[in-house]
């Protein structure tokens, strides 16, 4: 992450009381010179969230938008001038936004299964590109999305940005770092919530056009795992389904199909275990990893009480018993950031964003890991259908992803 030199007292600069401190006075409340332009591409409820980051941490200005449906358009330009006073451009073409000579960088935030089609164009400006989880929808579309990364003269980066949520970033430092457990053996994350919100047409209660569940949501999940299991997936068995959700939804005549829980279990190559619990007809947010390695175990937990509208709390605890000090410790980032948007992770993602912009090393999820959370969320996807495990090479093999990957992952 990057660590600012000087602090920035947000909350007073924000404050009414404060508006009297003429810009020549301000030094805490001083705004970042903004260094870059961006387009928004998609502007839905996640397109609106990467505006108003953007717009918090001062390092962009968000130049123009972009989108099909003009009310979409209507609405992200009404709440974008509550926080901001800048003009946006409303471009009338995805080329004219993609191709603005005074846009640095482009974020694509469409729909799951346009956003291989949009890079295509996108990626004709040879800017650095944001494209929004999951990657695509399908594993022949992901890797060619790795195989244009490879090739392209600047970046992109996937918006996998739990990895960014504080007691994800704690649970890796202790782990991967510190190793306060020693080698890890067993990795368990779970997430209980409620259903999918609504979307514009509809379009994520479709496998067609969603990807499937375990592939939209929980992507994340299988990008946080592969992470902390540091080796490639070997095998997939899950079990899932429809149980409550969307049961009677039919759209323009046509049946809802989303999966609204699942129980995944992987192996990995280097011996560790994990397994996935989802559940989405919970009336509340509940997330949990559990790691348990040889001298202990570490609990990572956020939780978020919708229906109170109280803020999200996150905490870890490290458990070592005989083998060291064991500890609670409650997390987070400041209010104001935890409040833009998906608890103050996507801050640090365009953080991370910004940083590789200015030619520095960032922590952020490359097409690469991208496209290994999807491998383990189509196995997922597949076993669930079959009722049988599947192995991850011969989902390669089958997929012809062998020379892509090479066995490895980054």
């Amino acid at each position: 992450m990057n660590k600012s030199s000087q602090p920035r007292l947000r909350f007073f600069a924000q404050a009414s009381s404060q508006r009297h401190i003429p810009t020549q006075d301000q030094y805490l409340y001083r705004a970042p010179e903004a260094k870059f332009n961006i387009a928004i591409i998609g502007t839905g409820t996640i397109g609106q969230e990467h505006m108003r980051v953007a717009t918090l941490l001062g390092r962009a200005h968000v130049h123009g938008i972009y989108d099909l449906e003009q009310h979409s358009l209507d609405a992200a330009q009404a709440e974008y001038s509550t926080y901001s006073v800048r003009t946006l451009i409303r471009y009338k073409s995805l080329t004219q936004a993609c191709e603005d000579p005074e846009v640095d960088a482009l974020f694509i935030c469409t729909p799951n299964f346009t956003h291989f089609e949009v890079l295509k164009t996108a990626v004709q400006s040879g800017k650095p590109i944001f494209v929004e989880k999951p990657m695509a929808t399908k594993l022949a579309d992901a890797a060619a999305i790795v195989q244009i990364a490879n090739e392209y003269s600047s970046f992109i980066q996937i918006g996998l940005q739990y990895r960014y949520k504080a007691q994800y970033v704690e649970a890796f430092h202790e782990t991967l770092e510190r190793a306060s457990l020693g080698k890890v053996k067993t990795i368990s994350m779970s997430e209980y919530r409620p259903p999918f919100l609504d979307k514009v047409k509809q379009w994520n209660k479709f496998n067609e056009y969603s990807g499937g569940t375990l592939v939209e949501k929980c992507c994340h999940y299988f990008d946080l795992i592969n992470l902390m299991a540091q080796a490639a997936p070997q095998r997939v068995y899950a079990s899932g389904g429809r149980a409550v959700n969307f049961l009677d939804l039919e759209y323009k005549g046509r049946r809802a199909d989303i999966d609204d829980h699942a129980f995944v279990i992987i192996d990995y190559e280097n011996g560790v275990r994990a397994n996935f619990t989802l559940n989405m007809f919970c009336p509340d947010f509940v997330e949990e990893m559990v790691v348990t390695g040889e001298f202990g175990r570490l609990l990572a937990t956020e939780r978020f009480d919708f229906h109170q509208q109280q803020p999200a709390t996150a905490s870890i605890s490290l458990e070592l018993g005989e083998n060291g000090a064991s500890r609670t410790t409650t997390l987070g980032y400041p209010r104001v950031v935890e409040q833009s948007g998906h608890h103050g992770a996507t801050f640090f993602e365009h953080q991370a964003f910004f940083d590789q912009m200015e030619g520095k090393a960032a922590d952020c999820a490359t097409p690469l890991q991208g496209m290994w959370a999807m491998i383990v969320a189509s196995a997922a996807q597949e076993s669930m259908q079959s009722g049988q495990p599947v192995v991850i090479s011969e989902l390669i093999t089958r997929e012809k992803l062998a020379s892509l990957l090479a066995g490895k992952q980054e």
